[in-house]
């Protein structure tokens, strides 16, 4: 059996071999992140002094901007898709996070041997990890799982003809200021969810090969005024008639409150969107 068909673990301990350097670390943690213009990780510019913030801007116009209180983000489920370990799916394959390759920044494509790309509006998520039990400093170290639907809705690993597939999913390690970046498509909006993304973090990336090591569980979303530009795109149109027929109200999540879980974006539909969004865990 060669290394590469032997997921995480093996991954980390030929990275750990390798010479320690400080430009090998940058290049392995930004990787993919430059396709999409840079943005700060909540409502500050790159560099800045980052806040949990609320702030939402899309085609130009900012709405909605405010800043909240230093919080862990609210536990949620993490649905009937994550394949982290803890369900099993069509194929009896029960954990992405054993899958060699999973450690990445582009999360278009498949790995692992399977061969599909997922298609869509693209998209950068920018999360900046912070921890609240330290007065929200940066969380650095820790590893986030994320994984979301496709543009037609549904999740690779489980749905009819994708289930083969494991596209929109992968793993980062927060560098030193908490950062970590997906490069993605926009996900689109299925039967009775409001869009939304699922995220697991992790103590380290070492201890992310398994849910059972999980410290937190949540989910976030998107600004209306996003949702209605994207999914005026081609390819898109079933997340329209879905989403008519929802509000953030009488979603299951995030009726309790959007404030922790909303995402800033920036861009637009035709060059691509930027969604960053603070998450507080404690450690």
């Amino acid at each position: 059996m060669h290394d590469h068909d032997r997921g995480l673990a093996v991954d980390l301990e030929n990275m750990l071999a390798q010479p320690a350097s400080r430009r090998r670390s940058l290049r392995w943690l930004l990787a993919g992140a430059a396709s999409l213009p840079l943005a700060g990780y909540g409502g500050r510019g790159a560099g800045g002094d980052y806040g949990i913030t609320t702030s939402t801007t899309t085609s130009g116009a900012a709405t909605d901007t405010g800043t909240v209180a230093c919080t862990v983000i609210p536990e949620e489920t993490a649905g009937p898709y994550p394949d982290d370990g803890s369900k099993r799916n069509v194929n009896g394959v029960d954990n992405a996070l054993a899958l060699a390759g999973i450690v990445r920044s582009d999360i278009r494509a498949s790995v692992g041997g399977a061969t599909g790309v997922a298609e869509g509006i693209p998209l950068t998520i920018r999360l900046k990890m912070v921890n609240v039990a330290a007065g929200c400093t940066p969380a650095a170290g820790v590893a986030v799982y994320l994984w979301h639907c496709t543009r037609e809705g549904g999740y690779s690993m489980y749905s009819s003809g994708i289930a083969g597939e494991n596209y929109l999913r992968g793993v980062q390690e927060a560098d030193s200021q908490g950062g970590v970046s997906f490069t993605t498509i926009f996900p689109g909006c299925y039967d009775g969810r409001k869009p939304h993304g699922h995220g697991e973090v992790y103590p380290s990336l070492a201890k992310a090969g398994s849910a059972a090591n999980k410290i937190k569980t949540s989910q976030f979303t998107f600004p209306m005024a996003v949702l209605n530009e994207a999914y005026a795109s081609s390819g898109y149109s079933a997340s329209v008639r879905n989403l008519a027929q929802l509000s953030y109200a009488n979603d299951m999540v995030f009726a309790a409150g959007t404030a922790l879980r909303m995402a800033s974006v920036t861009g637009n539909a035709a060059q691509g969107y930027v969604a960053t969004l603070a998450v507080g865990v404690s450690l």
